[in-house]
């Protein structure tokens, strides 16, 4: 098999690059943009080539690359703080249509990273069904950006030659590069390693309390397995949520660093910045129902368990 991967030296794409690999595929095209963190993610992985994400589009309209059997298009701008919509909408929508409509002319599968930014507020669930789909309203240009494709997709009456992935709040190994964008995980374990402590945010909604915000965690492991289901069974086609399917609180996830570092439960409940108040997620929760019709019956690992195998690469900046 001779895949494409787009965005795979980044966070989920490298992992996946890691996971085709344990399969024995290593007949590769990464396609990326490397940064000074970023090409570590390659590092000890099996791939036939590197391509640099501007100069990958041209190669392929060109015709320049041929024989492929798989496209995994992971490569986006993940940045839910963007705020230049040309950038977005050239990046995210505009380049991801391209690709997709190469391999839907040659009839080559394409999978492709879509996202629970989509969803918005959730006042529509969180239901992958596309009828829901048409009704969302996301909450930023990112989510919005994704939100564009899919709709481009379902539209066009491309669903039965792909299969888009909604990820939720993923969090895991290789994710070292992402700045601010990284994990919540990673971010409280390096404050609870320098001060014993966590700042979460304080509710501003009668309804939940202090750190009772809630989440669907999703470990990288359970994410690249799913994914793989899809590769494995081609005939199973659609816009699928990836999350565990329950929620979990920013308090449930605090506490589960502080038992995986075996320390003294700590936190302290600051303001919320008043920028992102207005537009703050209470509540997200994959609806599986699809994922589960489709075949796939992966089991999630619970939220403690995922926490402390991530602490032990967390501990030594291991990479998967």
């Amino acid at each position: 098999m001779k895949v494409i991967l787009t965005g795979g030296a980044g966070f989920i794409g490298s992992c996946f690059l890691q996971k085709l690999n344990r399969e024995g595929i290593t007949d590769i095209i990464v396609v990326d943009h490397l940064d000074e963190l970023k090409w570590k993610n390659l590092l000890n992985k099996k791939y036939t080539d590197y391509i640099e994400k501007e100069d990958f589009l041209s190669l392929l309209l060109d015709e320049k690359i041929k024989k492929v059997d798989l496209i995994v298009h992971l490569g986006a701008c993940s940045s839910t703080m963007e705020k230049n919509v040309s950038y977005l909408i050239k990046n995210n929508f505009l380049y991801s249509k391209e690709i997709a409509k190469w391999a839907f002319k040659n009839d080559i599968r394409f999978l492709y990273a879509s996202s629970a930014a989509t969803y918005g507020a959730g006042e529509n669930g969180f239901d992958d069904e596309d009828e829901n789909t048409r009704k969302l309203k996301p909450l930023n240009l990112y989510g919005f950006s994704k939100h564009l494709f899919d709709l481009w997709v379902i539209s066009n009456n491309f669903l039965d030659k792909c299969a888009g992935f909604k990820f939720f709040n993923v969090f895991g190994p290789n994710e070292y590069h992402k700045g601010y964008m990284r994990s919540v995980v990673v971010k409280a374990f390096e404050e609870i390693k320098t001060q014993g402590k966590v700042h979460l945010f304080k509710s501003y909604i009668e309804k939940c309390s202090d750190g009772e915000q809630k989440r669907d965690f999703v470990y990288v492991k359970d994410v690249i397995e799913v994914m793989y289901y899809f590769i494995e069974n081609p005939d199973k086609n659609g816009i699928f949520n990836i999350g565990t399917g329950k929620a979990r609180s920013f308090n449930d996830l605090a506490g589960a660093l502080f038992s995986a570092l075996e320390m003294e439960r700590k936190i302290k409940y600051v303001d919320m910045p008043e920028s992102i108040r207005e537009n703050y997620q209470y509540f997200t929760q994959a609806d599986l129902k699809k994922l589960r019709k489709a075949g796939c019956n992966h089991q999630f690992m619970e939220l403690n368990e995922a926490v402390a195998d991530y602490v032990g690469y967390l501990q030594e900046q291991k990479y998967l």
